[in-house]
């Protein structure tokens, strides 16, 4: 027999659960706040800012630097960040194999629900190749009334499925995106690779997530 989902869809964060990006993210949003004034190293960077939207932290921003936060340099920023993710990103290792099968698992019912912008979210699935099993089904926290750790981009991509959120299966690797997986009623899976750009397993399992897993290419098994 072949064994049923526990589940009726899966929604996926992006960055750090399907794409490797943070690092190049974080690296990008480092040099540019220095030059705004505000030194940090990326460790630094990536703890203030990994898993949250850049616009979120607007008030922490004009503190540190002194300036007000402007709209042009939240643009010039984007495009740096982008050419940065055209020339170098990669897929979390496994996760276009794991995506293939958990689509296939589930009837297409799958989706992308990230706290960046859609434009971002795009380009990484498209560069990565993984675009064709997310088209139609890919939702931006920018696009909702709040962003994570609010629930609202989770909520969205259920509604679209037609399904419960609370028989959703939530993959998240930050404390930020898992709170939002957690509230919209979902099971969040933690994805905690030692590498650097992902929360540990303490920081998830301190907001409520129960499930873990280090390698995407065990997804798959875990959700049936």
């Amino acid at each position: 027999m072949t064994a049923l989902p526990r589940f009726d869809a899966v929604l996926f964060d992006c960055d750090g659960v399907l794409v490797d990006s943070e690092r190049i993210t974080n690296g990008v949003l480092r040099d540019m706040l220095e030059e705004e004034g505000w030194r940090l190293t990326l460790a630094e960077t990536l703890a203030i800012f990994l898993g949250k939207a850049v616009r979120d932290e607007r008030g922490r921003i004009e503190a540190e630097t002194g300036k007000p936060f402007r709209e042009e340099w939240l643009k010039a920023f984007h495009v740096r960040r982008n050419e940065a993710l055209r020339l170098r990103l990669q897929a979390i290792p496994h996760a276009p194999e794991a995506v293939a099968r958990i689509h296939a698992q589930f009837g297409g019912r799958i989706a992308c629900a990230s706290g960046a912008d859609l434009g971002k979210v795009r380009l990484q699935l498209e560069k990565t190749g993984m675009m064709h099993a997310f088209e139609g089904r890919i939702f931006s926290g920018h696009d909702q009334p709040r962003s994570k750790p609010h629930p609202d981009v989770y909520l969205a991509a259920a509604r679209a499925l037609g399904v419960d959120p609370r028989r959703c299966a939530v993959v998240e690797d930050t404390a930020t995106g898992a709170t939002a997986g957690l509230a919209a009623g979902g099971t969040v899976f933690g994805f905690c690779p030692p590498e650097a750009g992902h929360d540990t397993p303490a920081q998830l399992r301190a907001v409520g997530v129960q499930h873990f897993f280090q390698d995407m290419a065990d997804l798959p098994g875990l959700l049936t």
